[in-house]
């Protein structure tokens, strides 16, 4: 698996238009966007698939119906944002029919969504996904909606291409992460314990959170996720670092490369963290949501996850000030390490039960504000009234469009004009080393290193190698040996 860290300091933001919340062993739910920059239906089309000669009008005077993709009830700032994105897509497409659907993309709902025709005109996923959905005829090739699209060698290749499969288009990236470690510096700062330096090593990691926990009164040093397949990606970071791998593929094949000395040594860290340092909640069984949870209750001092999922709901629900919430890049293994954490991505795909029409204006509506005026604009009013409501706007770091485009300095001067949008510390950049998630039964791995996970926390004195080699057999086995690679 290939690195990405000097491409990826080449691209890295301090900011997002479309601002993400975590889910899962991703990101979770997205304010998606959609491409033009005018309100006349003529000239933005010039931004969609076709031909805009030929199929504007027709297209713009036909009735469609899209069923789109829509951000949970929870999620009331982005419905908010989503809200108003219909409104002005409708001013462009007063033809277009919107049908809202907060179904969230589910591995092992998708199937029946697809088999029972009742899938999104355009639905959220994750980067681990583009072949099996490929695989599976489950997405849409859109390459020539993609390729007819003005705006295409502006997107950020270290996403985009994630979606982009034998030369052909699946998928429109929406922004992306690196994982990372945020810290709740009140917290170290109440037990007198010092804040780990920048470069810093898991070593580092260990000794604040056994500083900082207080098991009687429910305070946690670190709360890894320990239940559901975001165990397995939580931990997977730390194979990494190790300088471990999941997979290579050779000759079609796809064979597991975890049953290792890397392996061993991540999962053995993960024990002290639990039976040597007592760091980890008492209940440990904590999916994506509880982890994050618990850090903006102020119950756990470190979290793992997209900087930006952690960090919003700190500000904006837990009340905690962006002074005490610090991003860190992931702990190297040892002092000199790599701080290497996963590469991923919120991607929306196109449904391709849906006609022609439905998925040109799926296509539209998706990247209706990508490089769009428009789209800075609503951006800068929602920073706006979160300014009013004394609430912070969160940017991603890495987004899709390239950051030295000029699409992406006029976002970086919105958001250096105000004090409520968060400020990453640019001495982190230098220091994230992103690896892309694998691309065959990436799920079905981590699913069976959550259970690996889980028999470590709940049992003391595991052996940690027979673990991984059970575990590698069931995944070689059961999953990896199924697949036919290209």
């Amino acid at each position: 698996m290939r690195k990405f860290t000097a491409v990826l300091l080449c691209l890295l933001m301090t900011g997002s238009i479309l601002a993400a919340c975590g889910g899962g062993n991703n990101s979770k739910n997205n304010a998606s966007g959609n491409a033009g920059s005018s309100n006349n239906p003529a000239s933005a089309s010039t931004n969609s698939g076709g031909d805009a000669s030929a199929s504007t009008d027709d297209i713009a005077s036909r009735k469609v119906t899209i069923k789109i993709h829509y951000p949970t009830p929870d999620l009331t700032e982005m419905r908010a944002q989503e809200d108003d994105k219909i409104k002005r897509f409708q001013e462009v497409y007063p033809n277009v029919e919107i049908v809202k659907d907060d179904w969230q993309y589910s591995v092992n709902e998708i199937g029946i969504k697809m088999a029972s025709n009742e899938a999104p005109t355009f639905y959220n996923t994750f980067a681990t996904e583009a072949k099996f959905l490929i695989e599976k005829g489950w997405v849409a090739d859109i390459t020539d909606l993609y390729n007819n699209w003005e705006f295409k060698d502006q997107m950020n290749p270290v996403l985009q291409d994630q979606f982009i499969v034998d030369g052909k288009v699946y998928g429109i990236a929406q922004n992306g992460y690196i994982t990372s470690t945020v810290v709740n510096k009140k917290l170290l700062d109440a037990k007198g314990v010092a804040v780990p330096p920048l470069d810093w090593t898991w070593d580092d990691m260990y000794n604040a959170a056994k500083g900082v926990a207080e098991p009687k009164k429910g305070i946690a040093g670190i709360a890894p996720m320990g239940k559901g397949n975001e165990a397995g990606w939580n931990w997977t970071n730390f194979l990494y670092e190790a300088g471990g791998d999941i997979e290579k593929v050779e000759g079609g094949k796809v064979t597991q490369t975890f049953n290792s000395d890397a392996a061993v040594k991540a999962l053995d860290f993960y024990k002290k963290l639990k039976w040597e340092a007592n760091a980890i909640p008492q209940d440990w069984a904590l999916g994506w949501g509880d982890a994050i949870a618990a850090f903006k209750e102020g119950r756990a001092a470190m979290v793992i996850a997209g900087a930006a999922d952690i960090i919003e709901p700190a500000l904006n629900q837990g009340g905690m000030k962006p002074e005490d919430v610090l991003t860190y890049p992931m702990p190297a293994a040892e002092a000199g390490g790599k701080h290497t954490g996963i590469l991923g991505g919120n991607y929306l795909v196109i449904n391709p039960n849906a006609t022609k029409d439905e998925q040109e204006m799926a296509f539209r509506y998706i990247t209706f504000d990508y490089f769009s005026d428009k789209g800075l604009e609503a951006t800068e009013a929602i920073i706006k009234d979160r300014q009013k409501d004394g609430k912070y706007y969160v940017p991603q770091l890495i987004d899709y469009y390239k950051e030295d485009s000029e699409f992406g300095q006029k976002a970086k001067a919105i958001y250096d004009n105000y004090d409520n949008v968060y400020k990453y510390d640019p001495n982190i950049l230098a220091l994230l080393d992103g690896k892309p998630e694998a691309q065959y039964g990436t799920q079905d791995y981590y699913g069976t290193m959550s259970n690996v996970i889980q028999e470590a926390f709940s049992k003391k004195g595991t052996d940690s190698k027979k673990q991984i080699e059970e575990a590698a057999n069931t995944v070689q086995t059961k999953f990896f040996d199924a697949v036919k690679a290209e």
